[in-house]
């Protein structure tokens, strides 16, 4: 959950795959069953693969929204803190960097503002981490022979590149 601005909160949905890669985020300004199972849609339409099991916290919609979206898939209802079994702590962990920019920029304004910085963000931070390269997302790069000029256009259009495969119509 983020704070906005204004009186209202926004509510985030994040996929993260089993390697810490974040696949697809959406941003909603209610928490509910629909924006739960808009969430899974666009997840597994972007992906083109049907997970094995899912794991979420204990937000109650969530378990008909997997029901009705992933049925073949076992829903695991977890916690942060838990001796034994699965926990979403790699998850939660994984939203410091986003905490953190945000909380400079005191929060987001609008569901699409929202939606818009965290597509670029998670895109900035795939690139850094190294889980996406440029010369895989832009075939005639070449990293040894570009000047810094064209090394800032290869981030531009690489940032385009990956802002439309994590951007979704809703």
């Amino acid at each position: 959950m983020f704070c906005c601005r204004g009186k209202r909160k926004l509510y985030l949905y994040r996929a993260v795959d089993e390697h810490g890669q974040v696949i697809d985020v959406l941003v909603r300004d209610k928490r509910d069953r629909a924006g739960a199972e808009a969430f899974f849609r666009q997840a597994l339409a972007h992906t083109d693969v049907t997970p094995s099991t899912v794991i979420t916290d204990h937000h109650q919609p969530y378990v008909k929204a997997v029901a009705m979206v992933i049925p073949l898939a076992r829903h695991v209802r977890t916690g942060l803190h838990r001796r034994h079994g699965y926990t979403t702590q790699p998850v939660e962990r994984s939203h410091v960097p986003t905490r953190d920019r945000l909380r400079g920029a005191r929060g987001l304004r609008t569901v699409y503002t929202g939606q818009r910085f965290l597509e670029s963000f998670e895109a900035f931070h795939a690139l850094r981490r190294g889980t996406v390269t440029l010369c895989a997302l832009l075939p005639g790069y070449r990293p040894t022979r570009a000047s810094e000029h064209e090394k800032a256009r290869a981030m531009v259009t690489a940032t385009e590149v990956l802002g439309t495969q994590l951007k979704k119509a809703a």
